[in-house]
């Protein structure tokens, strides 16, 4: 079973290994979403949705829908 950004806790680790959908993951590489980087979850909203990551040294919040788009281990 894949994991994907939007399954981590606040002060957890991941590294993105690859995307879901191939049209929003050109959107997410631009942003330092890239395969090998390391992110970690910040926190999220008070009703979960937006979060903040950070990644590729700066904090970038996402919306669940896209998170979930990035495969981790």
């Amino acid at each position: 079973m894949s994991k994907s950004v939007a399954d981590l806790k606040p002060g957890e680790f991941g590294t993105i290994t690859g995307f879901l959908d191939n049209i929003i993951s050109l959107k997410l590489m631009e942003m330092g979403c890239l395969p090998g980087v390391k992110v970690r979850m910040n926190f999220s909203a008070p009703l979960g949705d937006p979060i903040a990551i950070d990644v590729a040294g700066y904090s970038l919040s996402l919306r669940t829908s896209e998170a979930s788009n990035i495969l981790i281990e």
